[in-house]
């Protein structure tokens, strides 16, 4: 089966990629949706250009669309129609257990003549996280809500950072809910590591970012 990846930079983007693999689909390419200006990821707003950089280390070709929230879902449908006219007829998606996310996906993949395969829907969070570490990724938190507070910018995603979180009231262990998003930079899907620096801490929306460097 070929299929694409919808990459968002994170943990689950990556730890969905890893597990499609070892189910035998051949990932073609990633799939990430940017800002109409094209600098920053839609859903996770980091860089484009780590985005890219992502891509680079793993060997692996990207597709990036410049979109609005209001045209996202037609650029993402247009895409699919790309990806079927090269014989990609499989998408990739992190997606766990937000039924909404999926009825999205599934919708806008049969429009399309797409497969959605969701490797990790239904898991335990927890597990999921431990999964993730023991192969070897590596991960730093980039993005918090305000009520988690600064702090947890910069973390790498390892058993002390499970503990911490397991430790707060109404957070959801993988940030389903969208307590923090992460961005990957090494692991085995990587063919090197994404080299990076740390920046300033922006506040923006009620949200924390850090900001990464090349």
């Amino acid at each position: 089966m070929r299929a694409f990846c919808s990459w968002s930079g994170g943990k689950e983007s990556a730890l969905a990629f890893y597990r499609a693999i070892w189910d035998g689909i051949e990932v073609k390419c990633l799939l990430n949706m940017v800002s109409e200006d094209g600098k920053r990821s839609r859903s996770h707003g980091i860089s484009s250009k780590l985005i890219r950089l992502q891509a680079d280390a793993m060997g692996i070709p990207i597709i990036q669309r410049k979109t609005t929230w209001e045209n996202y879902e037609e650029e993402f449908k247009k895409a699919l129609s790309d990806f079927r006219k090269e014989g990609v007829f499989a998408g990739i998606f992190g997606d766990i257990d937000l039924q909404e996310h999926r009825d999205w996906v599934e919708r806008v993949c049969k429009g399309a003549g797409i497969k959605p395969v969701l490797p990790l829907w239904k898991e335990q969070r927890e597990k999921l996280l431990e999964e993730f570490i023991d192969a070897g990724f590596k991960a730093v938190v980039v993005a918090v809500t305000d009520s988690l507070g600064e702090e947890c910018l910069g973390r790498q995603i390892d058993y002390n950072f499970i503990n911490d979180l397991k430790g707060l009231k109404d957070v959801d262990l993988c940030g389903e809910k969208g307590e923090y998003h992460t961005f990957v930079y090494n692991g085995p899907i990587f063919k090197k590591p994404v080299e990076f620096i740390t920046g300033k801490k922006i506040l923006r929306d009620k949200h924390w970012y850090l900001e990464l460097n090349i």
